[in-house]
């Protein structure tokens, strides 16, 4: 019990590390060596009852299959001076835009933070626990012509609000007053929200949803197909409103995957469609998820009949989908943050799965190399992870509890 207290305080220090009045954090540079070989477990792609095999794309351009010389590149800060930000996303315009917990999205245009926030909805968020706020926004794929994104945040009562708003005439100003709420989910607890949001290659919105909280899942909410907690869900939210069930939905629901702790961010890799889930562990194991391009949904990633690869309370069914790469706390992690594969304009980096850890800032890289995964230690950035971001060229940034935003660069 008293590692899972400890555990549960690293995972909650999200907040004690963010102070708005502190100068503007440094650019994360190595100050201590990396380990020799890779600090994670990188496991064989899973099998699952289902085929989840994905197509092949003779069109894409070469995968890498070793990893870069990680001495060659840098994380380069952006901007600073931001307020727990916990998310970056990109509408295609050449704008970034960045999620403060406490309630408000910020614009980076041409390298610079504008002074006015492009959302305020502060009146309806609460944050007044460590792992709640806004925690995640989408655009949807016809933003250009229709100005809808989507956000995820705590409000009244702790419950998790999936709502979706609409920019005004003014490109750099959303509209606080059309918000259009799509669920309200009852949370137990006040952590374990997950909060990201994606949209799919389907053009259907994912939302991923933590097991409401505490430790070691009270109340079995993620093996539980009769709650949304501990799940990824599957909207269709073009044919009616606030949504639709796709008609392909593995249980008739909302729901296309279960068996999750706390998925703190997933992402398609923009080229193949392939799923990456990273869930937070308990007090042992972090690991990384994958769907492959295709996947009917269906799956059960095992918590908490597992952390990790690895048994953790009660008896395990057949047919639980293990990770592809886990780290273990005894190496100094806490709490994984998921990334997205590279797709920029570095050829190095390309098809490599980036994600890291935000208790000691180290950054991992992970490939599929003659059907093994391989992870590695790249980086030890010297801040406090809370999310990745990628533009629409496929370059890949990072976001830290002190206030910055960083991109992957060539020296």
């Amino acid at each position: 019990m008293l590692r899972r207290l400890l555990a549960f305080l690293l995972i909650s220090a999200l907040a004690a590390c963010a102070a708005p009045n502190l100068p503007p954090p440094p650019p994360p540079t190595p100050d201590t060596p990396l380990p020799t070989s890779s600090s994670s477990t990188a496991l064989p792609a899973p099998s699952t009852p289902t085929d989840l095999s994905s197509p092949a794309t003779p069109s894409l351009p070469p995968q890498a299959v070793t990893f870069p010389n990680a001495d060659e590149f840098a994380w380069q800060l952006i901007v600073s001076n931001l307020v727990r930000p916990v998310d970056l996303q990109a509408d295609g315009s050449g704008r970034l835009f960045v999620v403060e917990k406490g309630g408000h999205i910020h614009i980076i245009e041409n390298g610079r933070l504008l002074e006015e926030p492009f959302l305020d909805i502060e009146d309806r968020v609460n944050d007044s626990s460590n792992e709640m706020g806004l925690l995640g926004l989408a655009f949807h794929p016809n933003y250009a012509q229709n100005g809808y994104f989507f956000v995820n945040y705590t409000g009244s009562g702790g419950d998790t609000f999936i709502s979706r708003f609409r920019v005004s005439d003014d490109p750099n100003k959303a509209d606080p007053a059309s918000e259009l709420n799509l669920l309200q989910v009852k949370q137990p607890f006040p952590n374990h929200n997950g909060g990201v949001l994606t949209f799919g290659s389907d053009g259907y919105l994912y939302a991923g949803l933590g097991d409401g909280g505490l430790a070691g899942d009270p109340f079995g909410n993620a093996q539980s197909l009769k709650t949304f907690l501990g799940k990824i869900l599957r909207l269709d939210v073009d044919s009616a409103e606030p949504y639709a069930i796709p008609p392909d939905n593995p249980f008739g629901d909302e729901i296309w995957a279960y068996g999750l702790r706390n998925p703190w961010r997933m992402a398609f890799d923009r080229l193949t469609g392939d799923l990456y889930i990273a869930d937070v562990g308990q007090n042992a194991w972090e690991e990384i998820n994958y769907l492959p391009a295709g996947s009917p949904g269906g799956v059960n990633f095992g918590w908490d009949y597992r952390e990790g690869a690895h048994p953790f309370e009660g008896n395990a069914p057949a047919g639980l989908t293990d990770p592809i790469a886990e780290y273990s706390h005894n190496e100094g992690g806490c709490s994984v943050t998921g990334g997205y594969v590279y797709r920029g304009a570095m050829p190095e980096w390309n098809g490599i799965y980036l994600y890291g850890d935000y208790c000691t800032g180290f950054i991992w890289g992970l490939i599929q190399v003659n059907g093994m995964w391989q992870a590695q230690v790249l980086f030890d950035t010297d801040v406090n992870i809370t999310s990745f971001g990628q533009d629409e060229t496929g370059e890949v940034y990072l976001v830290a509890d002190g206030g910055g935003v960083y991109q992957l660069v060539r020296k």
